[in-house]
């Protein structure tokens, strides 16, 4: 019911997805799928591409923001509190076990906010861990840059294309904890480089070798 409302918002706002790799989820099993974060806006494409069985992990701030805050708890959005790293971990371990037991997939923004400066952020590792305790495959998906016509700051809002696109699966299958860190940063650079190509602007070079990655949530 909520990604049919969701959905309609695009023909009021003029926005028009375009979708690839669709058939990249395909995949029996559970998985854990993350994807840059621009605004709320991603929420229209989201509904776009939602896998069957499919559930998110938001910050438990959002779970306090009113209409949209109860709309996240009735799709069944699983809140944790990024202040307190034993709860975060403690949740994680936990959702990791629920999608082997009921084999549902997991969506996480790896950013852990909403980011519209054109680039992506330092990756959060919180969803490469959760992968790789699930031994479950790991998914991209990326979104064009809204940037060209959305930007609040200027009060810019008009019509226009998102570019969608979904990778092929990342299999984590023997990985341990100590692999995390190198399939965050390898995972970082292609999500980079692809948003830079399905936003047609150029790629801005990397402040470091390992981007700043921020330590687990």
């Amino acid at each position: 019911i909520i990604a049919n409302i969701v959905k309609t918002f695009k023909y009021i706002y003029g926005l028009r997805f375009e979708v690839q790799g669709l058939e990249n989820f395909e995949v029996e099993g559970p998985c854990v799928i993350v994807s840059n974060h621009q605004s709320i806006l991603d929420m229209m494409g989201l509904m776009e591409i939602l896998p069957d069985d499919c559930v998110q992990i938001g910050k438990k701030e959002l779970l306090y923001t009113g209409p949209v805050g109860l709309i996240m708890y009735l799709g069944g959005v699983i809140f944790i509190n990024r202040k307190s790293t034993s709860n975060a971990k403690t949740v994680m371990s936990g959702v990791a076990q629920t999608m082997l037991d009921e084999n549902v997939k997991v969506w996480v923004y790896p950013e852990g906010t909403r980011n519209g400066n054109g680039d992506l952020l330092p990756f959060k590792k919180g969803a490469f861990h959760l992968a790789v305790q699930a031994q479950a495959n790991l998914f991209t998906v990326l979104y064009s840059s809204f940037t060209s016509f959305y930007n609040p700051a200027k009060k810019l809002f008009i019509s226009g294309k998102i570019r969608v696109e979904v990778l092929q699966p990342i299999e984590t299958k023997g990985l341990t904890a100590e692999d995390v860190a190198d399939l965050t940063e390898r995972c970082y650079c292609t999500m980079r480089e692809t948003f830079f190509r399905l936003s047609g602007t150029a790629r801005e070079p990397l402040a470091s070798r390992h981007n700043g990655l921020l330590p687990d949530p």
